[in-house]
């Protein structure tokens, strides 16, 4: 089985759209006042009789385009108060640290917020906005957490098990971690999940790690999503069904997780558990092979230099190839397939490599 990364912290604040809907003020159309008829003078008789022409209506103007007002903005303490205002999360989602920090710390003071005690541990955490302070972090998760925030446990816990802010504390993390899932943190299931499969924090027990695998991938997480379609692809915990295991590739692979792109596409230039479509596969592999997935990289360029459900191109081949073997994933049968070509598209090859590894690889 590929060994499972545990994921780390990513705050799971929804920001909903906020603000008073917009009121229409419409102005009635301008009245034109009737035009006046000139009375003609009395004139001599024995002059002629002039008429005044009469005066033309003038065109009644057109009536006035609405204009909508606009939402009025909330104010600090409507932010605090209204749920559905969440300036906080705003200004860190658009990278504005310093104004996540301020208006978290105002939040807190104001009303206590567990969200705000949250926030603040993320920041001081990962030093954004602030000066990286893991003692303080420590504290405000802890808040947090003594106020029921789900992700504050689960933070926490990430930090008791890689040992920042403290001694590594695996039992402490532990017991965080399930309070967390009791809540319905999928992150904290997941990773959870990942101690009862390796066995040596908890016992271990592939059935409770699967079932904590299927808490977090219901929930929609790609990890735990990947991670179960191959307890059911080797029959871990679970019993061995690979149309299930498919499933599950294909929702993780939707969700942009590499590893559930590289199995899917094999799956589907197979044929395995799913209907048999090489184009699909190879669009899947190069998205992979993208992201900088080595694998996805040999696979590409096996189909590309056989011809496999793409057409034949030995250079693309090679390009993937070197770039997979840079990263320390080389091939001998690829070696022997691509070993005919001409030095001209070998130096090509080689040359879309270079700037490939040179642009993307860091």
């Amino acid at each position: 089985m590929k060994r499972l990364r545990p994921i780390g912290v990513a705050l799971g604040c929804t920001m909903l759209a906020g603000g008073a809907m917009a009121q229409l003020s419409i102005t009635p159309p301008a009245q034109t006042p009737p035009a006046k008829k000139e009375v003609p003078k009395e004139v001599p008789k024995d002059k002629p009789k002039v008429h005044s022409p009469v005066a033309k209506k003038p065109a009644p103007k057109p009536a006035a385009t609405p204009t909508p007002t606009p939402a009025p903005l909330p104010s600090l303490k409507q932010a605090f108060d209204d749920p559905n205002v969440d300036l906080v999360y705003g200004a860190y989602q658009r990278g504005m640290y310093k104004t996540a920090f301020d208006l978290a710390t105002a939040r807190v003071q104001y009303n206590g917020d567990p969200k705000s005690m949250t926030m603040l541990g993320e920041l001081y955490a990962n030093g954004l906005g602030v000066k990286r302070d893991y003692a303080k972090a420590d504290q405000w998760y802890q808040k947090a957490c003594d106020a029921g925030d789900r992700e504050a446990m689960f933070a926490l816990a990430m930090m008791k098990i890689a040992g920042r802010g403290g001694p590594v504390n695996k039992d402490g993390a532990v017991k965080l971690l399930a309070s967390a899932v009791k809540l319905g943190e999928p992150k904290a299931a997941y990773n959870l999940a990942l101690l009862y499969l390796d066995g040596q924090t908890l016992p271990q027990d592939v059935k409770r790690s699967a079932e904590l695998l299927r808490m977090a991938a219901d929930a929609g997480n790609p990890e735990a999503q990947y991670a179960l379609a191959t307890f059911y692809k080797e029959g871990t915990g679970v019993p061995k069904d690979l149309d299930k295991s498919v499933r599950l590739l294909q929702a993780a692979s939707l969700a942009d997780n590499v590893d559930a792109e590289v199995e899917y596409a094999i799956a589907l230039f197979n044929g395995t558990g799913t209907p048999r479509n090489p184009p699909a596969a190879v669009a899947l592999l190069r998205k992979a092979a993208r992201q900088n997935s080595p694998i996805a990289q040999n696979r590409l360029a096996f189909v590309l230099a056989t011809g496999q459900g793409t057409p034949q191109d030995k250079v693309e081949a090679l390009k993937w190839h070197t770039v997979a073997k840079t990263a320390g994933k080389g091939d001998p049968a690829l070696d022997e397939t691509l070993a005919n070509m001409s030095p001209e598209d070998r130096a090509k090859g080689e040359e879309a490599a270079r700037k490939w590894i040179g642009n993307n690889v860091k």
